[in-house]
């Protein structure tokens, strides 16, 4: 008696034809992995932050500031990381030339990635064009935005032996407070105080968790304990993309290459990876802990987020109630800035800027 032919053999060959073509397609309409660091842009920061690592060390260049002293007074660097138009340039303008006095302690860079059309604008004002830096190409959920904020960061340490604090700033970011209060409360200024900076015991804001119901799944994005013996599952932190670093922070952040090695790896599960957002408060938990608040100064509102994307405000939710409660803080400092806003914000923003936003 010949036995018929089992059923599942139609059905594996059907699958065995199947899948060349299902790969096919999917190569054709799933979008590739982002492509690594090329070498050459890794060489090429690399020479960047060597400069930037050893500025202080040149007796020439080492910053000599005294505060409270007729001599040059320490700066804030505002590094602005962006990929569009730089939405809300007006509102800063307003923030930074409120008081003419203010001139003097504060520095720009803008870091706009080169590939996205349209270019950022060049409104005018204290934003001019030897303000944007040499900038490459920037991608969501990959160690790019890494490579930006550090470059924003270096060349700010090249650039002015003043800038102390270094304060990175999203497009779709605007001040909570007026520069004079921003400037006041970081370095707590008082006019009998007078010491070096370098002596001064200020600390980084940058936010730092070690609580996350996502903690592992981001610690394996890039495979299974890929990240060691660098770091360990209980030394990985998560926090927010943006912050304020002291000078001192700058320096490790820019001269740091272990961690890099780890982090610059690309992401198997893009759903859990924000390199950006794990990098640098891992870093500074590691080397100085006691050094950092351990919270920014940037108020995210993560109450609705969409992939990844926090609470974006909208015209019909701007209001003088918004500004007081988004500076409202848990910690010892008002959060002095807040995203994220739509780009049509900007008119009843600026209505109100005078009377509401830099009025302390």
């Amino acid at each position: 008696m010949i036995s018929s032919p089992s059923p599942w053999i139609p059905t594996l060959l059907l699958l065995s034809l199947s899948l060349p073509i299902l790969f096919f397609f999917a190569s054709h309409i799933l979008p590739p992995p982002p492509p690594p660091i090329s070498l050459p842009d890794e060489l090429d920061d690399l020479a960047l932050f060597r400069r930037a690592a050893t500025v202080d060390s040149i007796p020439t260049h080492k910053p000599k500031l005294r505060i409270g002293s007729t001599n040059t007074k320490p700066k804030i660097a505002f590094l602005f990381l962006t990929n569009t138009n730089l939405q809300f340039a007006p509102l800063w303008e307003k923030f930074f030339s409120v008081n003419q006095s203010s001139l003097n302690l504060f520095n720009i860079y803008v870091h706009a990635d080169p590939t996205v059309k349209p270019k950022v604008e060049i409104p005018g004002g204290v934003f001019t064009q030897d303000r944007f830096i040499a900038s490459k190409q920037t991608r969501r959920g990959t160690a790019t935005l890494i490579s930006a904020a550090r470059r924003l960061i270096a060349t700010a340490i090249l650039d002015d032996p003043s800038n102390y604090f270094f304060t990175l700033i999203s497009q779709h970011c605007i001040p909570l407070h007026s520069f004079q209060y921003v400037y006041s409360t970081l370095f707590e200024l008082n006019s009998h105080q007078v010491a070096e900076l370098r002596n001064l015991k200020y600390k980084s804001f940058i936010e730092i968790i070690d609580q996350d119901p996502n903690l592992w799944d981001r610690y394996n994005s890039r495979g299974e304990n890929v990240m060691v013996p660098e770091v360990k599952f209980d030394e990985f932190r998560v926090g927010s993309q943006f912050f304020t670093l002291t000078r001192k922070h700058a320096i490790m952040v820019v001269n740091e290459r272990r961690l890099w090695k780890k982090f610059r790896l690309t992401c198997l599960n893009p759903q859990s990876c924000y390199p950006e957002e794990h990098y640098f408060p891992t870093l500074l938990s590691m080397v100085d802990l006691k050094g950092c608040t351990g919270y920014t100064l940037t108020h995210v509102n993560w109450t609705d987020c969409v992939n990844g994307h926090p609470h974006t405000y909208y015209p019909n939710e701007v209001s003088p109630e918004l500004i007081y409660n988004l500076r409202r803080s848990d910690f010892k400092q008002d959060y002095m800035f807040a995203r994220k806003f739509s780009p049509d914000c900007l008119d009843p923003l600026m209505d109100m800027a005078d009377e509401v936003i830099l009025r302390d």
